[in-house]
């Protein structure tokens, strides 16, 4: 599972594809509707915070908001309107490193996307992240 912190944009296809349904699965996991992926670390983040569900769904507003930009057939039910919850906070160095995780697989998957992605020095984060100063995020499993 992976749920990103940058903005749903930077993804390719096949990354928007799967982020919304995976952060459909976290929505899941978060009511306690599947068994599976309960202790996955990057939901950590959801979990801890005041509003787990409310945040989740403001997650998958944005990544719905992208794939209707792009002609996506995403299901607009499978999620409320979004509530006004906080923002969660982000490091710096989370989203440097999703920079580079994700340039390395469009590289391979969609040469055109990453060329239109690669010289952009700072990636957006999502907008339900704030972004602060700091490392990586402990939850991050380090991909090599």
């Amino acid at each position: 599972m992976r749920i990103w912190s940058i903005h749903p944009m930077y993804l390719d296809t096949k990354g928007l594809v799967a982020l919304w349904r995976e952060a459909l699965l976290a929505k899941h996991v978060l009511e306690g509707k599947t068994k599976g992926y309960r202790n996955h670390p990057q939901l950590n983040r959801f979990k801890t915070s005041e509003d787990p569900l409310g945040n989740i769904n403001h997650y998958l507003s944005e990544v719905l908001k992208e794939g209707q930009k792009r002609g996506f057939r995403f299901d607009p039910g499978k999620i409320p309107a979004s509530s006004g919850t906080n923002l969660l906070k982000v490091t710096s160095g989370q989203l440097v490193y999703e920079r580079e995780h994700l340039l390395e697989k469009i590289k391979k998957r969609d040469p055109v996307k990453y060329i239109s992605c690669k010289d952009i020095v700072n990636f957006s984060a999502h907008p339900l992240f704030r972004t602060v100063e700091g490392e990586i995020e402990p939850w991050e499993v380090i991909i090599k």
